[in-house]
Formats: structure tokens, C-alpha cells, sequence
């Protein structure tokens, strides 16, 4: 069993409220790098701030974590356009950072990166595979990408804010085919083109790994929300009709009503796992009961993972345990229990500048 964390970013995420990946709009270019970290190594290593959103909401990548030191599962990071450096190792499928889909040819890298991905899928050793993303602002352009290959298996994608800002972000998606060559629904059956003109790096990276480990026979997990719904329409609109399954929270649920008819629509089982972070001895996690993140970093995935191996109910203390050793500032502090209590960090080096927040399935 392997989970593979595609880490990248996109400068939609940029936008005045279209996130909750980062405590600030600065400090969201290190979300995935600092993720990656901590699936690695259960810390950050190079980022200098573990990601929590503005109020203080842990990153899904803790959960993860939590659940490999749990079960032990093999993990991989696929460079999927990070914009800042991670001291984790990654695989490079030649991704670049994307831009904002408002401009012209955002995601110049997705073909390439797509087929790179889809050879690299084609290749894992693996029997069964969880594939899962770390880009603040991915449901925005997850919501383009859909609209773009001609599909309406949502009205909407999910939020990693408790008010999903939907006026903003269809707003946001009409000015990208407005800026764009491609009309909605006019990229059916050519997800590159798809991805190029209104998508991100990671859509592109996570699709073609998941199409070529499909196309090997490998069992695939989709870890994830309303992204890993869009990463699956992409595989079907790749040519690829094997049957994988959708792995997500209760959270995510709840936030998508039509999520069950959604994922059948484009043939994956959906399976719904609840942490019980509402719990009164779960701390900071509460703010996911709360519909803050609710998705991110493989999190619905892992949490599926420990499900079938009969220790969802340990999820929480471990998670508690990885927070209590997590830092969120150069000085080694931890996550604070109370989760409306403002977290923030100190500056990192030169080379790496301000960090990030909440890994999300975040807009």
C-alpha cells in the first residue's frame, strides 16, 4: 500500500478569499512544501511553519501522518508544480507552479506533466495506491476543469472555508474562459487542454497517475474531496474506464449533498469515513466538525485506510500526538489546543520566505 501526496500550487489561491489554506494570502506558497514534510517525517524540516488556517486549524496533512504511523503504509510526494522548495523527497513529472485561471494559458506545463504522471502511474509497483493533493485554491480551478470538459456532476465544488464563497469563485471561473481559447464544455475527451487553459499542475499530475496506475491494474484510492472528483472525470475523459473508489471525510460530505450521486455518475465507489473530531478530546481538530478544511493532503484517503484496518477510533489521539510535536514557529512551539487562538510563525530563510497554511480541498 502506498499513498502518493501531489504537492503544487496555483496563483489562483492568491485571490482575496477564495481559501483558508494559510493563516495569511502570504503565507500560502509553502502549504504543500510543508505538507510533504510532514507525510515524510511527521514535521516540517525546511518550511519554517507547520500550515494552519487563519484560525488556527491544523493541516489534513497531520491526520495523514497520524494514520501512516498507525497502519505504516509507504509514502511518495510527486513534485505537482510546488513554487517553493520541500525537504521532502519528491518524484518530478516536470510540473511548474500554475498561474491564476484568469489569465491567458495558465498551466503551460499540464500536458507534459499529465503524460509524464500517466507513464509514471503506468510503472508503480504497487497493488492498491491512494493518490491525494496539497494546493490551496484547487477547488476553484477544480470547479474551471469540470466546466471546461463539459461536466455537471456538481453545482458547485466544496470549501475549506465554512462559508463556501461560491459568488466569488463563479466569478473567478467566468473570468477564465473569458481569458481562455476554450469555451465550457468544449475540452471533452482532451483533459490536457482541459488542464492547460482553466486547470492546475496538481489536476494534472494526480489524473495521469491515477490513469496509469488504473491502466496497469492497480487498485486506486481517490483521497480526497470535490479535486479528486474532478481528477476522476479527467481519467475518464483520458479514455480510461476502470473503476476506482473516492475516499473522503464526513465533513466533505456534509458540505456536498450530491457527492454520493456525483461520484456515480463518473463510476467510483464512494466510501465515507468519520475521524470523531467532534469529540471532546480532540483539541484543534474540532475546527474540521466546524467545516474548516474538512478535506486536504490524502486525508479522506488515509482515514479510509484505518477504517478498513479497524483503528479509526485511535485517529484522534494520534493526530493529538503528532500535533504535540509539530512546530509552528522557528522556535519549535506547538499547535495550540485552542483552535481560535491566533497561530502564526516566524520568518524563514531567505531562500524560502513567508510559509503556508491549511492544505485543503480548499477553493
Amino acid at each position: 500500500m502506498r499513498v502518493i501526496l501531489v504537492a503544487g500550487t496555483t496563483r489562483t489561491a492568491e485571490i482575496d478569499g477564495i481559501s483558508a489554506a494559510g493563516a495569511t494570502r502570504d503565507l500560502l506558497l509553502h502549504t504543500p512544501s510543508a505538507d510533504a514534510e510532514i507525510l515524510a517525517y511527521g514535521d516540517t524540516v525546511r518550511a519554517p511553519v507547520t500550515p494552519v488556517s487563519p484560525t488556527g486549524c491544523p493541516t489534513p496533512a497531520v491526520v495523514t501522518r497520524a494514520v501512516r504511523e498507525l497502519l505504516g503504509f509507504d509514502a511518495t510526494v510527486v513534485d505537482g508544480g510546488l513554487a517553493r522548495p520541500t525537504g521532502a523527497p519528491s518524484v518530478s513529472v516536470g510540473a511548474r507552479p500554475g498561474d491564476d485561471i484568469r489569465e491567458p494559458d495558465p498551466v503551460p506545463t499540464a500536458p507534459g506533466a499529465f503524460v509524464a504522471a500517466r507513464e509514471f502511474g503506468r510503472a508503480l509497483p504497487d497493488d492498491r495506491v491512494v493518490v491525494g493533493e496539497t494546493i490551496p485554491g484547487g477547488t476553484t480551478t477544480a470547479m474551471a476543469t469540470l466546466r471546461a470538459l463539459g461536466e455537471d456532476v456538481l453545482e458547485a465544488t466544496s470549501s475549506s472555508l465554512p462559508e463556501n464563497p461560491l459568488d466569488l469563485k463563479e466569478r473567478v471561473v467566468g473570468s477564465a474562459f473569458e481569458s481562455s481559447e476554450v469555451d465550457p464544455g468544449r475540452a471533452a475527451h482532451a483533459p490536457e487542454t482541459a488542464l492547460r487553459s482553466v486547470g492546475d499542475p496538481v489536476l494534472a499530475v494526480a489524473s495521469g497517475l491515477a490513469a496509469g496506475a488504473l491502466e496497469s491494474g492497480t487498485d486506486v484510492i481517490l483521497g480526497g474531496g470535490t479535486q479528486m472528483l474532478a481528477v476522476a472525470a479527467l481519467v475518464r475523459h483520458a479514455g480510461v474506464p476502470d473503476r476506482a473508489t473516492l475516499a473522503t471525510t464526513s465533513y466533505l460530505a456534509a458540505d456536498v449533498p450530491e457527492l454520493a450521486e456525483a461520484a456515480a455518475g463518473l463510476e467510483l465507489d464512494l466510501a465515507v469515513s468519520d475521524p470523531g473530531f467532534d469529540a471532546d478530546e480532540a483539541g484543534p481538530l474540532s475546527a474540521y466538525a466546524e467545516g474548516v478544511a474538512k478535506e486536504g493532503a490524502a486525508m479522506g484517503g488515509a482515514l479510509r485506510l484505518a477504517d478498513e484496518a479497524g483503528r479509526l477510533d485511535e485517529v484522534v489521539e494520534a493526530t493529538r500526538a503528532v500535533l504535540g510535536r509539530v512546530t509552528v514557529d522557528g522556535t519549535g512551539g506547538a499547535i495550540r489546543d485552542d483552535p481560535e487562538e491566533e497561530v502564526g510563525g516566524g520568518p524563514g530563510e531567505e531562500t524560502n520566505g513567508e510559509t503556508g497554511g491549511t492544505a485543503d480541498d480548499g477553493p
